[in-house]
């Protein structure tokens, strides 16, 4: 995501016209196009989650494929037909996601094993991210590109925390049996405890984020001796980049940490 935030930035290539493109989406406007970080995020995710499955679950491998192609398909095409980006923009962010992943795939369980063992793997996963955060290459006009590579990069760094806090710990919820273990079957009760699980983490996470949000905005505020009902301070380096990367690193750190413990305790695993 940082990839591809930064090379909108330095490509500097526009968003489709409009007209003739209806636009359905008006908040990134200021924003480039190319390439389409949602279709680097579909692509990654999907085919990530494909291919490190089959170590872990059995499943047919062609469905998987399939289910694959079809999510990271209606991503990309979501993004034509809301008006963000061309289909040059689209074939450009599945492609550079496809050669990163082709390029790190031989590594991944390695950063795997340093992610969830390093006795730095906390302090790797918070200063790099923040670093990177500051150093976001800067637009002659404000654009929301620097606010939302600063909110993944926060939230990414406090699910590593919180990954790493769970192995230690030994609560890594690991599936029973030997590997790989038989996809559980989908019941009408699984799907109940699917919907609770998806309600309560939404409720501890926007939460988190309200929390978080006006706590970290207070203190920047008063250090920055900047009056609380300037709302345009906010788009500042020095007070955006710290709210969003305190407020969504403590979202990433609730995800990964303390909304499992909820589920355990509601009976919902």
């Amino acid at each position: 995501m940082y990839i591809g935030q930064v090379m909108k930035d330095m490509l500097k290539l526009p968003r489709p016209l409009s007209p003739p493109v209806v636009k359905l989406e008006t908040r990134v406007d200021a924003e480039y196009g190319l390439p389409s970080t949602h279709a680097m995020a579909a692509t990654a995710i999907s085919f990530t989650v494909l291919l490190s499955a089959p170590s872990r679950i059995q499943f047919q491998f062609e469905v998987g494929l399939l289910i694959a192609l079809t999510l990271s398909s209606l991503v990309c095409l979501s993004r034509l037909y809301t008006g963000m980006h061309s289909v040059l923009d689209v074939i450009c962010g599945a492609l550079i996601s496809a050669i990163i992943m082709f390029l790190t795939y031989p590594f991944w369980e390695t950063f795997d094993r340093f992610q969830l063992t390093s006795h730095i793997s906390p302090i790797v996963a918070l200063t790099i991210p923040l670093f990177l955060s500051y150093t976001y290459p800067e637009l002659d006009h404000y654009s929301t590109t620097r606010g939302d590579t600063t909110t993944i990069l926060g939230v990414g760094a406090g699910c590593s925390v919180g990954y790493w806090v769970n192995e230690q710990l030994g609560q890594t919820f690991e599936p029973k049996g030997v590997l790989p273990v038989p996809l559980p079957t989908l019941t009408a009760h699984a799907l109940v405890l699917g919907a609770a699980r998806f309600v309560v983490g939404v409720l501890a996470l926007v939460g988190t984020r309200q929390v978080m949000k006006t706590l970290s905005l207070q203190v920047l505020y008063l250090w920055y001796r900047v009056a609380t009902n300037d709302h345009g301070a906010r788009r500042r380096r020095e007070i955006e980049v710290p709210y969003k990367f305190s407020t969504y690193t403590a979202v990433g750190l609730v995800n990964s940490i303390l909304v499992n413990k909820v589920f355990i305790l509601l009976g919902l695993l």
